[in-house]
């Protein structure tokens, strides 16, 4: 009986929690891309390539980087550095250019991925796993990367700090391309709030239980979306994936504020021209 108890004193606490508004960026579950099985999944999410999961779908990452090559001269011999590389979906490409890449990436599963890929294609490429705030290089690299919103899953204090270390590493006149999202994709896809049970999944390999929440913080254009997982021995983890949207103004802002000035902006990183109310901002930022 007080197992049934405490099992039932856990449940309470962990639906409680589920409806609890948290403070803005309040952390979750610290281990989430190195999870033996979160990872697994994530990397399988990569590389589908028909689909925009944890990457692009496969004709979207081809038609960036042309669009790289061609439109923004990233040329042979340039040093570009992939901040949240993965398995190196956009790095690999780029390096069978001429490019030398950089790669960057705290999933060490990723990581492993992207450098057994880079060897059996004859790529010398250079992976390494790291978290992005634990990197050191002054005036290296002609080009960051950041892509697929990364930027905005951050607080302003640690994006600036961010933005810091990224205008560090770069050359004088060195660009940041990257893109995030706005209020108009949030406001499509809507609050998410719903659970469900699952045999084996994106998050446990075996039983469990999926409490989904979203909140909405309209005011700092922040969104949140948690997940509650509960396993069948009764094990309660949550996971929570922050979204700070920008509209061209307040990224125009911060970007200012943080020694760049904006060179080029479009709807998608592939070169869509931008047009006010699209669901993405995509940004070639200079270091000035």
């Amino acid at each position: 009986m007080e197992k049934s108890e405490k099992m039932f004193q856990k449940l309470f606490e962990c639906l409680a929690d589920s409806v609890r508004k948290p403070q803005r960026f309040e952390l979750g579950e610290a281990l989430f891309w190195d999870d033996p099985h979160i990872s697994k999944s994530m990397l399988e999410a990569h590389l589908n390539p028909n689909v925009d999961g944890a990457s692009r779908r496969t004709e979207t990452i081809e038609k960036t980087l042309e669009h790289f090559i061609n439109s923004l001269s990233i040329k042979q011999g340039d040093k570009v550095l992939d901040l949240g590389c993965g398995p190196g979906l956009y790095s690999s490409r780029l390096c069978a250019h001429g490019i030398s890449v950089t790669g960057i990436d705290i999933s060490r599963r990723s990581i492993n991925y992207a450098q057994k890929k880079a060897r059996e294609q004859g790529l010398n490429m250079d992976y390494i796993c790291k978290s992005f705030f634990d990197i050191d290089y002054d005036g290296v690299f002609d080009c960051v990367l950041q892509i697929y919103g990364e930027l905005c899953t951050f607080s302003d204090e640690t994006r600036n700090r961010l933005l810091g270390i990224i205008h560090r590493a770069l050359k004088d006149d060195g660009r940041f391309i990257f893109d995030v999202s706005t209020r108009a994709l949030r406001m499509r896809e809507g609050v998410k709030n719903k659970w469900y049970f699952s045999d084996g999944g994106f998050w446990r390999p075996n039983r469990h239980v999926v409490l989904e929440q979203g909140f909405d913080y309209p005011e700092f254009d922040t969104w949140l979306d948690q997940y509650i997982v509960i396993n069948e021995d009764g094990e309660v983890k949550t996971y929570r994936l922050w979204f700070h949207d920008y509209s061209l103004l307040t990224i125009s802002q911060v970007l200012n504020n943080n020694g760049f000035e904006i060179e080029y902006i479009w709807s998608a990183l592939e070169g869509t021209e931008y047009k006010k109310g699209s669901d993405w901002i995509a940004v070639v930022a200079r270091k000035v």
